[in-house]
């Protein structure tokens, strides 16, 4: 099973990395496991049971917990918490969360542990904002977070059914194409004024094809370099490889999907498709082989993918005769979420196609921080195709359609900055976000898409691009003031930034800005109040009134007093400070097909 993206665990990664902000404000999901009737059951043991009991129950949780990438928070008598999304954040945090608590009900709730004692459980998942210490965010690292949604993870494990999992409505909202859920009436907990919506996981969805909800509007030109590639293959009779590469809500999948549909015989020839899109986190890593080979070998969805997996050499002789037959294309879709052995897969494929002068093309999707292992074989005929960001008309179109004839449209259209899936989460929330003027919230699931850019990135990147949002324009020399670092030290951190697409260089404010407004705001918003206020105490920059509490930075000796000042969100006029426009980054002008060496 695939657990984790990440190249350390996340408890590692806290230990080991800088944080020049040692406090961050993020979305997280925690996790409250506990043993019902914990008492009597610990009353009628004698203290050595008890232990050698405790010891395989916690021992498993904490396993399962970090195979899904779970830091164990702490510990409270029998009940463990867990936190998700703490140091890093993959978009997938809540799913991580509730798949964790389904395979800890499967694995101990019932069974007999250490001396046939028989234990069941109730788990509970919430999904909030939270103030975390990332140094602190590893294992046992007791007061690493803080926020209310710690105790309603509490309260609803303390509602759960025996042997169950619920969660909240923002953990179901994270996680509503990738679980079932069953509706529980609303539960009535210690605190809260009224009854909390909550609901039971009952296990992984299926996949379910996405990208086609969406009017096409304006990707042709993309649609076209993909058409052109088939078309090379089919007369050529030649194998290619095309990795269609942009950010999440880009519109990999919707360009995917409308290749499917229109896809045409060439000079008369019938062109045959099968393609299969990548679950996070599957529990078979060859799953969607199976998927790839549903149609031309008879598996059904119940059979074992597992099976693919062990005749991968006779699979793949199956797609090659097919292509032998008639041209086919092999599309996956969110690739990087793949397994390596489905990679590897796909790379044996085109190695024999090519060698065999077949006409089959394989398309891939992925995001442009995915490392991009294109297979060996003729340059000319392995590709890269970017998909931009939505032209400003197109981007009013997709949101008239979205919205209809709104005065949302214009106040929207740049916080969308050219991407359709920004413009469906805000547009959803559009009605009902009670900021008719104002701007609106950014959307958890635009938050989802956001947040994993700025958690790739080290301590001091995150800093720098923390610090942009704030300040809106960033030099190296700014930021040695605002960090307490070496401004030679800073200035490639800069480049790097911006060779990434995080940063804009701003030659009429001469510096940097962050390029896309979005991630600004969720930069901003990341930063706790007092840190935004020491940021403009050293800035100098003016703000409204407001005490924060005493803060200091990582390496840095207290700061003399001064008249308590705080930032300001991303594109906020406020009184004798100028107002921080945040650009979105231009779309490329060159041609979205290029040969990859």
């Amino acid at each position: 099973m695939q657990v984790s993206r990440v190249t350390q665990p996340a408890s590692a990664m806290a230990a080991t990395r800088h944080w020049p902000v040692p406090e961050e404000r993020r979305t997280v999901s925690v996790l409250f496991v506990d043993i019902v009737g914990s008492t009597a059951l610990v009353d009628r043991l004698d203290p050595e049971d008890v232990r050698a009991l405790q010891q395989e129950y916690f021992g498993t949780v904490a396993a399962v917990l970090r195979r899904w990438n779970g830091v164990v928070e702490k510990y409270v008598g029998d009940a463990v918490m867990a936190l998700f999304g703490g140091v890093e954040s993959d978009g997938f945090d809540a799913y991580r969360a509730v798949r964790a608590g389904l395979e800890i009900q499967r694995v101990l709730d019932g069974r007999p542990l250490a001396g046939g004692t028989v234990v069941r459980l109730r788990v509970g998942v919430a999904t909030g904002e939270a103030v975390v210490d990332l140094a602190a965010a590893r294992d046992a690292g007791h007061g690493a977070v803080s926020g209310a949604v710690v105790t309603l993870a509490a309260r609803l494990q303390e509602h759960a059914p025996r042997g169950t999992v619920i969660v909240c409505a923002a953990t179901r909202r994270a996680t509503a194409d990738l679980i079932d859920y069953r509706d529980l009436p609303p539960a009535t907990m210690a605190g809260k004024p009224l009854p909390v919506a909550v609901w039971r996981a009952d296990g992984i969805a299926l996949t379910r094809p996405t990208g086609g909800d969406l009017p096409f509007i304006g990707r042709r030109r993309e649609l076209a370099a993909l058409r052109d590639q088939v078309v090379r293959a089919v007369r050529e009779r030649s194998a290619r490889w095309v990795s269609v590469v942009g950010p999440d809500g880009i519109g990999r999948s919707r360009l995917l999907a409308e290749l499917a549909r229109t896809v045409r015989p060439v000079d008369g020839v019938p062109v045959r498709w099968c393609g299969a899109q990548c679950p996070p986190y599957p529990d078979v890593p060859t799953a969607p082989l199976a998927a790839l080979l549903r149609d031309h070998t008879g598996i059904t969805p119940g059979d074992d993918p597992a099976d693919a997996g062990k005749a991968a050499g006779r699979w793949r002789e199956v797609l090659l005769a097919v292509a032998e037959r008639t041209p086919l294309v092999v599309a996956v879709d969110d690739v990087d979420r793949a397994a390596p052995e489905m990679l590897l897969f796909l790379h044996e494929l085109f190695a024999a196609a090519t060698a065999r002068a077949l006409p089959l093309v394989v398309v891939v999707t992925h995001p442009p921080e995915w490392g991009d292992l294109l297979p060996l074989g003729p340059t000319d005929r392995r590709h890269r195709l970017t998909v931009p960001p939505l032209g400003t008309v197109d981007t009013g179109r997709l949101l008239r359609y979205l919205l209809g004839e709104s005065a949302a449209v214009t106040r929207l259209l740049p916080l969308v900055a050219g991407n359709p899936g920004y413009a469906r989460a805000y547009a959803a929330q559009a009605g009902d976000d009670g900021h008719p003027s104002g701007e609106p919230p950014v959307p958890e699931a635009v938050r989802r898409m956001v947040a994993p850019r700025l958690d790739r990135l080290d301590g001091t990147g995150r800093a720098v691009v923390m610090a942009g949002a704030a300040l809106g324009v960033v030099t190296a020399e700014r930021l040695a003031h605002l960090l307490d670092g070496d401004p030679e030290q800073l200035r490639p951190v800069l480049r790097a930034l911006a060779e990434r697409g995080l940063l804009a260089w701003r030659s009429a404010r001469h510096g940097y800005e962050v390029a896309d407004r979005t991630l600004a705001r969720v930069a901003y918003e990341r930063l706790p109040r007092a840190l935004r206020a020491e940021f403009c105490r050293r800035s100098a920059i003016p703000v409204p009134d407001e005490t924060p509490r005493p803060v200091r930075l990582v390496g840095t000796t207290a700061p003399a007093a001064s008249a308590p000042v705080a930032a300001v969100p991303p594109g906020t006029t406020v009184r004798t400070a100028r107002a921080r426009p945040v650009m979105s980054v231009t779309p490329a002008t060159t041609p979205p097909l290029a040969a990859s060496a």
